[in-house]
Order: structure tokens, then sequence, then C-alpha cells
């Protein structure tokens, strides 16, 4: 991979990207921008989607228009952002994000000390593609020429289905460890090849990943979790570990050595993984909302609770039983709620979902379900959760049920997190336990934690 400043320009017949395959608002911002004369790029993900033949799901764009003068050319905007400034137009229920061309402080600067770059930060179109991620995400697509401008070998990545980090890796990771979460969603979802180099990076700085706000660890994740490429994305966290720092409770059990009498619990997440892919991709399919963040987290957490309670064997009933769902509602909230920040109703609703489990499971290999049993207010959820449970052991599908009011049927952690935000702005309340990913009480890069 070239670090040179010189870009590569791929004319319009060397690449398939036209202006009908753009989103019309997108167009709009992109021509308002150059009629007012500034410049104005289709960038990231939206160029890279495009070239692949893909429907992107965001269309970002930069420009060398400043904040205030993008504000003043678009009516229908507001500025966001705390460490750099950048703009959300509004059209029609949706919205387009406008940066402003970045430099290269953050990358090229040396030394532990010189970490933070000054807020707003300008520079040039070569300085913002070397800031980027990943070389398939430091494209530029201008509409004046319908060129793409390649200062990274981005290009050739895609054709070669390769993810690499763009510089050098191990300082990228340093410098914002949440890149290795980035690295492998992208091969996850595209089907790429991570490049070796940054392929040992990721594994060598896997645990760097805790050093993230857990707010912002989460929120990560939880993409990846509705993506519908979980499964590839669960087998590229374990085997560089990046799965261990953030279910930090699976190390004792998953890092086992081979030959030993341990269930194979790899095995057992995978073919979990595999069921919710499938029911995020029926949610797709049928426009609706997947299920929810808890009864997913909690999908997740049964071989853990298999491995450290034999949970689908526990018979309990009364006492002993609601002992025992306390004993595991304390086990994730020290091990996995205080990791990603997860709300305290959203641990509850994991407890109730893995603590039914059993009689669950009992009750659906006996085909009797007591009256009693289909009065409580969890029954359908705990369902639901216990045929799926049986689909990833038996590959039997199970009825999909989608869009149902149920207890798990509540706001995620992420979800509360942007509506913390948004009331922010609005002059509401925070929540006491809010804190922005960028909070001013965190020491380092991104938040970091020295």
């Amino acid at each position: 991979m070239s670090n040179a400043r010189e870009p590569h320009i791929i004319g319009p017949d060397e690449h398939p990207i036209r202006h009908h395959m753009i989103d019309r608002d997108a167009m709009k911002v992109l021509k308002v921008l150059r009629d007012n004369g500034y410049a104005g790029y289709l960038v990231g993900g939206g160029v890279r989607d495009l070239y692949l033949g893909r429907t992107p799901k965001d269309f970002d764009i930069s420009t060398d228009a400043r904040p205030g003068q993008i504000r003043k050319l678009f009516r229908n905007s507001r500025t966001i952002g705390r460490r750099f400034r950048l703009v959300q137009v509004f059209f029609h229920g949706k919205e387009l994000e406008v940066s402003t061309l970045r430099s290269l402080s953050e990358f090229d600067l040396d030394g532990p000390e010189q970490v933070l770059a000054p807020n707003n930060t300008y520079g040039s179109l070569g300085e913002d593609a070397q800031r980027r991620d990943l070389t398939v995400n430091g494209l530029f697509y201008e509409i004046e020429n319908n060129t793409i401008i390649d200062y990274v070998d981005g290009i050739a990545d895609l054709d070669k289905s390769v993810i690499q980090f763009i510089g050098e890796p191990d300082r990228r990771i340093t410098r914002d460890p949440v890149r290795m979460l980035r690295a492998i969603r992208h091969a996850a979802r595209m089907g790429f090849a991570i490049a070796p180099e940054s392929w040992e990076s990721i594994c060598q700085h896997h645990e760097k990943l805790t050093l993230c706000p857990p707010s912002r660890i989460r929120d990560e994740f939880l993409k990846d979790l509705h993506s519908t490429a979980l499964t590839e994305w669960l087998k590229l966290a374990l085997d560089s570990e990046l799965f261990f720092a953030i279910f930090g409770l699976y190390r004792k059990s998953l890092s086992k050595k081979e030959g030993t009498d341990e269930k194979p619990y790899r095995e057992q997440l995978i073919a979990i993984a595999e069921v919710i892919d499938r029911c995020a991709g029926i949610a797709k399919e049928q426009g609706k909302k997947g299920l929810q963040n808890d009864f997913l987290l909690a999908m997740l957490l049964i071989p853990w609770a298999n491995a450290q309670f034999d949970l689908v064997n526990q018979h309990l009933k009364g006492a002993a039983a609601f002992r025992f769902s306390k004993i595991l509602r304390t086990e994730i909230d020290k091990e996995l709620g205080q990791q990603l920040n997860l709300r305290r109703s959203i641990r509850q609703e994991m407890v109730i979902l893995l603590s039914n489990l059993p009689q669950f499971l009992q009750h659906l290999e006996n085909k009797s379900w007591p009256k009693w049993i289909k009065k409580k207010s969890y029954y359908k959820s705990c369902l639901s959760f216990c045929e799926l449970y049986s689909e990833s052991v038996t590959g039997e599908f199970a009825t999909v049920k989608l869009g149902s009011s149920s207890p798990t049927d509540k706001t995620s952690g992420q979800q509360d997190s942007q509506s913390a935000r948004t009331k922010g702005k609005s002059g509401g309340k925070r929540g006491k336990g809010y804190r922005p990913a960028f909070s001013s009480k965190a020491k380092g890069v991104f938040g970091l934690k020295k």
C-alpha cells in the first residue's frame, strides 16, 4: 500500500459509478456546493459500495466549505460534534452529513503526549484521505468530471477484496482501538480478507479495545449484532480475541486448550449467531424492526451460562429459582453490564430470558403449556427465546415473531444514548449516567483511559 500524496484519478471509463446511482438529495447537496464555488465530494462507504455495485446505506459528503458556510447554504441543517464540527442537512425524514476536509493533525503527530488535535483542524483532500481508517473507506467521488480520487490505493484493495488500515497499523490502532472493530466489520460484511500486517496488529493489540469508553464499544458492537453478518464477524472476533475484549466473561470458557473435556462453546456461539443473522435477514426483507438488543445479547450469553451454571439442566422452583436468578443477575452486572454500560432494565430482561430458559425447554419438549405460564407477562418473549435457542441446537427453523410488543420491546442502550444527546441539544435533562463518548472527564485520545 502506498502513502503517496499524489492521487490516482480513476476516470468514468474505469469505474461503474454514474450520477443516477447517487441519492437525489446527496446530488442536490453536491450541486449546491459546486454552484456556490465550493468543492464537494461523495466520500467513504458510499463510494466503496457504489464501486462494488451495492446500495449504500449512507451518502456522506466532504467539502472545503467551513461549517458556518455550509449552514448558510442549507437552512434545513444543524451543526453537531464536539471534537470536530460537521453539519447535518435534513431531507424529508432523513439526514445527510456534510463535513469539512480535515488535516493530518491526528494522523502524523509523534509522541505519546501529542495525541488529541485541536478542534476543527481543516485540511486538504489528501490529508483528509490519510486520516481515515481503512483504505477502502478513503475514496472520494466528484461529480464534475465523474472521477474517483484515490490517495490510499483503496481501489486496488477493493479489486483484490482486501481490508487494511491506512498508514502504519500499530500506530493507527493505538490512537483509536475501535478501528479494529471497523476492520473486522467490513471484512465480515463484504467477505474480504484482512491484509496480513493489519491482521497481525489486530491480534497483537486486541486488549487495547478495553481502553475505550464502554458505551462506544457497545454502540459499535450493536451495529454488528443486527448486520446479518454476525456469524462471519464472530469468527474473526474470536480468532483475533477481540471478542474477549467485549465479552470478558467468555475468556475462561473459550480459551481452554484443545483436548480438554470442555464443550465446544465456540461452535455453540457460531450456531446462535447463524440464527441471529437469519432473524435479522427476515426483519430486513419484511421492513420490520428486528429483535431487541437485550433478547439478542441474552442469546449470545447462553453458552456462557451453560458453562458457568449448567443452565439448560437447571430445574429449580420457588425460592431456589429466585436465588438462582439473583446469582445470574449479579454475574451479568459484574461481567457485562459495566463492560458495555448496559441499562439496568436491559440487564433485567436478559436475566428473565436466561433464567426461564430451562423450564421453557422442558415444556417445549413435552409440548405442554400450563395456563399459569401462558398468563405470565414474559411468556411470549421467553417462548421465542426458547424456540430460537432450540433452532441453534437442532437446526430446525423456528417461527420468527417480529414487531410484537413484549417485555423486551424496549429502547436499546444505543438508542438511549442517542436520545440523551438529542435531549441535551433541545434543553431537556440528561440521564444521570449519561456521558458522551468524548467526555471531558475522560483522559487521552477518543476518551481512552490511561
